[in-house]
């Protein structure tokens, strides 16, 4: 074992940085408090090696997602504490917490950037991601859900399913990710249990599975009783400052409430004749051994069934808690190590072709000031070791590894290696960026893809790499972008190498420069967004910028179907360029397929027209998508057919692309010009005697209502609102309604612009207005 390595374990404190495998959990005999006593290193445990890299069978790679506000942060504070990582529970009012440790993080109270941390829990390893619920930061979840292999859904228990949980989740369901649900915040007065698991039900379309029934309600929610074990779990705080690591668990008895037995019997028969309904060897089992008696179903059977049931994706598992009360966050834990899979039971395509060699996703990048640019990692096979020389697939570059660091939020350790289905940290790739494949060697991916081409012959067709890179991260459009500007000439140089790390941490950030003005443009997903990007440059750059006003990302499209060609004959020189193009466009549906635009070449087309000609065409057409006819912002679900494409000997490719363009642009203005504006899906939660107010406001910003709910004593209003008239909402609706509504917004469409709005807008284009 390396000196260094031994030394730097030895220098952390057993509270922060525990790495001990084998914690003592919560197994207690039965009408006895829960005690813990967590020992710094377990006999059992010999080297450092055995510590940082355990049996793979034992890791779990999740994250926590949920609505903003639902408690993501106070849960896995939680956890933390619990697992005997922290030694002081964070407070997200306090902004003391281990994972928000941006300071934009700690003064707004939410969370900005996903961070990740790693501890034990019984033996198992857990490396966690704390990801945000704002919808400025989407992208955030979605590489999180990337490369992790379970999901906690945490949710408010008193709202249920709110807007921006049905993002996350959707991400999920992307990656195929199963999830574990917590309805948290049973504590509050209108928290609903029934509510909760309907909304689950509607609007998810997922099959909850409840495995807990909370004893208490509201204030004076004490436990859960658990249906698998017919254990009744109390916390009985002793002080105010109870810390919730001693409770009570014993068997309900007669001596129990009668309408809580009755409920818990009832429950219990519904869980298992749900389970049995989902997993065929379970109700074999029941059918075979416990048809007369459903009671004497084993407690571990119905376990291993739920199991089988959560990794399939058939149903979710849901457990109830009040993470701010330090209750049920360990029985939540005992669910992650349970329910949720290891890295082995998940199946990546790209990376078993690899066997033991190295294969690894770059799903994020920070900066840090002394290190550099670091990289998380996750790895899928083989073993990372530092020191060492990895190859870059994506940019077909070797680049030196020269750390490996455990990433604890904003602490990490160093460590020699790390095996496969851990998350690591790296130091040292400086050309890395998100969604790039790190392999071992250009041999290991070229072995690799021999193999992928003799089982399948998934490769042949897009080339010798192409089913052997894993897939990166999709990254959305921005929807607000404004102009950025240093305080003098002299900061440019500063701004640029800022901007520049900046758009390495955060893919959805784009920066662009304006040729008409010559202006930088900052591009983001929204007000919020950024702003934080803003104060980061002020703070961690030293630049205080300017920004121009926030303007919304319309796009283009057209209206009917043209069929146009075009011949560009140019003599340069001695040279002669003589290019004939012939193409048809057509409208798609602005909302198929993220409503991008698509290009094709016709059949007789394929074989005729080298590489090089078919790129310069390929060339044209994406830049021409970046410029509408009417107004020059990006095109929008727009299909291209090139009919053909004839050029003399002699015509260089930048002919050929300049010919493509000009094509384009005259069949972009016969087809007629359309321009799309974003709409985003608003909620908001409003008391009755405001609703008048909201909806009276709503009609100015050109919203329409799409529904008007009824949650507890307040009102849920479900509209569609154009983007650009959102801007500063949050501070008109707390004027209209005291401060008392809650609203949350996410991207819906793009949709078409009616003509009086699209008038306008050209008429403000033109400096008119």
């Amino acid at each position: 074992m390396p000196v260094r390595a031994l030394q730097t374990f030895s220098r952390m404190s057993w509270g922060r940085y525990l790495l001990t495998a084998g914690l003592q959990g919560c197994r207690c005999r039965l009408s006895c408090p829960v005690k813990r006593h967590y020992s710094f290193l377990p006999d059992d445990v010999k080297s450092l090696r055995a510590v940082v890299n355990p049996d793979i069978s034992k890791v779990r790679n999740i994250g926590i997602m949920a609505h903003i506000d639902a408690g993501k942060t106070t849960t896995t504070e939680r956890m933390l504490y619990y697992s005997g990582y922290t030694r002081v529970l964070g407070d997200v009012d306090d902004g003391d917490t281990v994972t928000d440790f941006m300071a934009q993080e700690r003064e707004r109270g939410i969370t900005i950037q996903s961070a990740a941390v790693t501890f034990d829990w019984k033996s198992h390893r857990i490396n966690l991601i704390d990801t945000p619920g704002h919808v400025d930061f989407t992208l955030e979840v979605e590489r999180a859900l990337r490369v992790l292999d379970g999901a906690v859904a945490v949710f408010d228990a008193s709202a249920g399913v709110e807007a921006q949980t049905l993002t996350v989740w959707r991400q999920a369901e992307k990656h195929h990710v199963p999830c574990v649900c917590f309805l948290n915040k049973m504590d509050k007065p209108a928290a609903n249990l029934s509510f909760s698991l309907e909304s689950i039900r509607q609007k998810l379309k997922a099959n909850p599975v409840l495995l807990q029934l909370p004893v208490g309600s509201g204030r004076s929610f004490t436990g859960v009783v658990d249906l698998l074990t017919n254990q009744k779990l109390t916390w009985k705080p002793k002080s105010t400052g109870d810390d919730g690591r001693a409770f009570e668990v014993k068997h309900l008895d007669q001596s129990d409430d009668a309408e809580l037995l009755q409920a818990v019997s009832e429950a219990r028969t519904a869980l298992i004749e749900q389970v049995a309904d989902l997993d065929d060897e379970f109700a074999e089992l029941l059918l075979t051994e416990f048809g007369d008696n459903f009671d004497a179903v084993p407690s571990m059977k119905l376990q291993e069934a739920v199991r089988r049931v959560t990794l399939a994706r058939k149903g979710v598992p849901v457990l109830c808690g009040s993470s701010l009360r330090n209750k049920g966050v360990q029985p939540l834990l005992d669910a992650i190590t349970a329910y949720l899979p290891a890295p082995h039971e998940r199946h990546h395509d790209a990376a078993r072709w690899y066997k033991d060699d190295l294969c690894a996703l770059a799903f994020k990048v920070l900066h840090d000031k002394q290190r550099g640019p670091l990289v998380f990692l996750r790895i899928y096979s083989g073993t990372l070791k530092a020191q060492t020389a990895v190859h870059n697939i994506n940019r077909n570059n070797t680049e030196r590894m020269s750390r490996l660091l455990v990433p604890f939020a904003d602490q990490h350790v160093e460590i020699p290696s790390m095996t496969a289905g851990n998350i690591a940290l790296t130091v040292g790739l400086k050309q890395t960026v998100t969604g790039d494949t790190i392999v071992s060697s250009k041999a290991s991916a070229a072995a690799a893809a021999r193999r992928a081409q003799k089982d399948g012959g998934a490769g042949r067709k897009h080339g010798e790499h192409a089913s052997v890179v894993l897939s990166g991260v999709e990254v959305p459009d921005p929807v607000f972008f404004c102009t950025i500007e240093p305080p003098t000439m002299a900061k440019q140089a500063d701004l640029e190498n800022a901007l520049n790390c900046l758009q390495r941490e955060d893919p959805s950030l784009k920066v662009r420069v304006d040729l008409d003005s010559g202006q930088t443009i900052l591009c983001g997903m929204g007000e919020l967004h950024i702003e934080i990007i803003h104060d980061r440059i002020r703070r961690e750059y030293g630049i205080e910028t300017h920004l121009g006003p926030l303007q919304v990302a319309y796009r283009e499209t057209i209206l009917r179907e043209v069929s146009t060609a075009d011949t560009l004959d140019r003599t340069i020189g001695e040279r002669r360029h003589v290019v004939t193009v012939e193409l048809t466009v057509r409208p798609l549906d602005i909302d198929s397929a993220g409503g991008s635009c698509e290009s094709a070449f016709a059949e007789e087309l394929e074989g005729q027209l080298s590489a090089e000609i078919k790129e310069a065409v390929e060339n044209g057409l994406r830049s021409s998508y970046l410029l509408g006819p009417l107004l020059g912002y990006p095109l929008r679900g727009v299909s291209t057919l090139v009919q053909s494409v004839t050029t003399e000997a002699g015509t260089s490719p930048a002919m050929v692309s300049a010919c493509v363009s000009r094509c384009m642009l005259k069949a972009l203005r016969l087809a007629g010009g359309q321009v799309l504006e974003p709409v985003m899906s608003l909620d908001v939660t409003v008391g009755e005697e405001h609703l008048s107010s909201v909806l009276g406001d709503l009609a100015q910003r050109r919203g329409t209502v799409r529904d008007i709910q009824s949650r507890h004593d307040n009102k849920v209003l479900l509209a569609t609102v154009p983007l650009a008239e959102m801007m500063g909402y949050s501070t008109v609706l707390r004027t209209v309604t005291s401060g008392n509504a809650t609203f949350s917004l996410e991207l819906d469409a793009y949709e078409t612009m009616n003509p009086k709005e699209q008038y306008r807008l050209l008429k403000k284009m033109a400096g008119l207005l």
